[in-house]
């Protein structure tokens, strides 16, 4: 297995103005204490950023006919069968 990571460019919240500052607030994580990689890594371009994470609240959060600890089973399960250890 390759264990080599690519090296994406973002912007960090400090540095974040306009359109980014505020999808960076929006999306901020308090128990990290800060903006998620996966979604950071959108960070050049604010509008993918926005896809990104309306997509991710509107399968997690919206309604369903899975429960939302079913969703978070679902999504841990295609996790390990990915190998993404995120």
């Amino acid at each position: 297995m390759n264990n080599k990571r690519a090296w994406i460019d973002i912007i960090p919240e400090e540095e974040a103005q306009g359109e980014l500052k505020v999808l960076y607030e929006q999306e901020f994580d308090s128990e990290r204490q800060g903006t998620d990689n996966i979604l950071a890594v959108h960070s050049l371009n604010p509008p993918t950023l926005r896809a990104h994470a309306d997509l991710y609240h509107t399968v997690m959060h919206a309604k369903s006919p899975l429960s939302r600890s079913e969703r978070e089973m679902v999504a841990v399960v295609v996790s390990v069968i990915n190998q993404c250890h995120y």
